[in-house]
């Protein structure tokens, strides 16, 4: 139950923080050699489901908004997200399998904290009713790199939103409003997978972890908009550099 706890409020946190929440639950884990329910399919949608709730109690008004005035807005979120979807439905087993080691996530943590620096030192002069379609797919091609762990897909769309001249909160905010129908489709599509796999679970520990993740997901949604309006995601780079040295020192001590 604290496992649960834990890994509930660390992916409500590093869902919408710039530093990786994928990356986040898996070295717990493997830090701490947790296993058992934890570390399975229906939890992990549990905790999706939580920071999905979480990103429509925050955005509900927007939402609204987006669907009666503001439908060319709308119809840029949809097109931001098709790239990010086809590659989770396309390469999802690829990095399931293949692109979850920790040395990969260190690696990534580098590379992408070094775009954010970069972003950092562009322009910021753009409202987010200045989007267009060349911004959309641009944007929406950075997500889809989220799918990486380590990488970061508040982190990488914020820095595509700071490329293209956006400010710090309107490339924010676009960025949830487009991760709300990725989260959701994904927490649907692992969902059917769920529903195959055998055997029974603990109702109070996916609650527990949905909870926290759904708590814990409005706090840093909201913290992150504040931040933004007067600092860089500096700070969230030095993180990211931080903990690849943090991995790599582990990788070592197991050797």
């Amino acid at each position: 139950m604290v496992e649960a706890l834990i890994l509930g409020i660390v992916q409500g946190i590093t869902e919408f923080l710039p530093v990786s929440s994928t990356a986040h639950l898996i070295l717990f884990p493997w830090f701490f050699n947790w296993s058992g329910e934890v570390d399975t399919l229906t939890f992990d949608i549990a905790l999706h489901g939580g920071t999905l709730l979480a990103l429509l109690l925050c955005f509900w008004k927007d939402w609204i908004d987006l669907v009666f005035n503001k439908r060319r807005l709308l119809r840029f979120i949809v097109i931001a997200s098709f790239p990010a979807g086809a590659a989770g439905f396309l390469l999802n087993d690829l990095v399931e399998n293949h692109l979850r080691s920790p040395l990969l996530i260190s690696l990534m943590l580098v590379l992408v904290g070094i775009v954010m620096l970069f972003a950092e030192k562009t322009g910021k002069y753009r409202n987010m009713g200045e989007t267009d379609v060349k911004d959309a797919v641009i944007i929406g091609i950075a997500q889809m790199f989220a799918i990486i762990p380590g990488v970061s897909r508040s982190g990488i769309t914020i820095s595509a939103g700071l490329f293209m001249g956006f400010e710090r909160e309107a490339a924010a905010r676009f960025s949830f409003l487009m991760a709300t129908p990725i989260i959701a489709g994904a927490a649907l599509f692992h969902a059917k997978k769920a529903i195959l796999e055998e055997g029974d679970h603990n109702i109070q520990l996916l609650a527990v972890g949905l909870v926290a993740s759904f708590l814990t997901g409005i706090i840093a949604i909201k913290f992150l908009l504040r931040f933004l309006k007067k600092h860089s995601m500096n700070l969230f780079v030095y993180y990211r550099f931080i903990l690849s040295a943090v991995i790599i020192t582990g990788i070592w001590l197991r050797r």
